[in-house]
């Protein structure tokens, strides 16, 4: 396959900021449409590899601590039925606006964690993490995207843990990484029953992400968490500019 070092290279890649921010699912997708997988294609390739990449990043992170169990349940029983409705819908919509979807979602979490506005109250973040329904509701919603867009949704997790929750943000990605492995299984059986899955391309970029992952991981528990927090948002921000202008300027010029 011509792809083939380059899915390896990319998956890598990405496996490594899933470890180290969690949220690798945002950029796999626009990763294989720069490699050059077309449409959904790209859109779900990630999906096989993300299970094992998910699995691996979690266990690296509960391995140090870092995972809050009592949200990560609450947030699959919300986020596990509403990614089979969202995977259900993305195959009526398309590979061509779902990676555009994709950028525009990446655009919006990224400028929401560099400028987040005022601080939680702790009391109030305390409170969040503790009301089941205000966390079922809030996965719902994000489980619904994540199967819509094709991915482990951590995307939104990690922001949700973040911003409204209160988490640090090791343990908003080692808790998203538990959320997006469970979230990861009915969107991945949907897609496959349904036929979107190309399983030469999701083995290779599997190769890159696992281990990817695991090494992210370990690098993300060492690395200072504010930090780490605003090179998380920035790195949003330019990778969505840059690959919305890939989608839309052909589209208009």
């Amino acid at each position: 396959m011509d792809h083939a070092l380059a899915l390896i290279i990319g998956g890598l890649a990405v496996g490594l900021l899933y470890g180290v921010f969690g949220v690798g699912s945002a950029f796999a997708t626009p990763m294989l449409a720069v490699i050059g997988i077309p449409g959904m294609a790209a859109v779900v390739g990630p999906l096989p590899a993300l299970l094992p990449g998910s699995a691996a990043g979690a266990w690296s992170y509960s391995r140090q601590g870092k995972v809050d169990w009592a949200v990560a349940r609450n947030a699959v029983l919300g986020a596990f039925p509403a990614a089979i409705v969202g995977a259900a819908c993305s195959h009526w919509v398309g590979g061509p606006v779902l990676l555009i979807a994709s950028g525009v979602v990446l655009f919006t979490v990224g400028l929401r964690i560099v400028r987040p506005g005022r601080a939680v109250d702790p009391d109030v973040a305390a409170a969040r993490r503790a009301s089941t329904p205000f966390v079922l509701l809030a996965a719902a919603g994000i489980g619904f995207a994540s199967g819509l867009l094709a991915n482990g949704g951590g995307f939104l997790l990690v922001p949700l843990f973040l911003l409204a929750l209160g988490l640090d943000m090791n343990e908003a990605a080692g808790t998203s990484l538990v959320v997006a492995f469970a979230v990861t299984i009915p969107t991945l059986l949907t897609h496959a029953a349904v036929g979107d899955v190309d399983w030469l391309i999701a083995g290779l970029f599997a190769l890159g992400l696992v281990p990817g992952t695991l090494a992210g991981g370990q690098l993300g528990n060492r690395l200072p968490t504010a930090r780490l927090r605003h090179a998380f948002g920035f790195l949003l921000l330019g990778f969505a500019v840059w690959f919305l202008a890939r989608q839309v300027l052909p589209l208009i010029l």
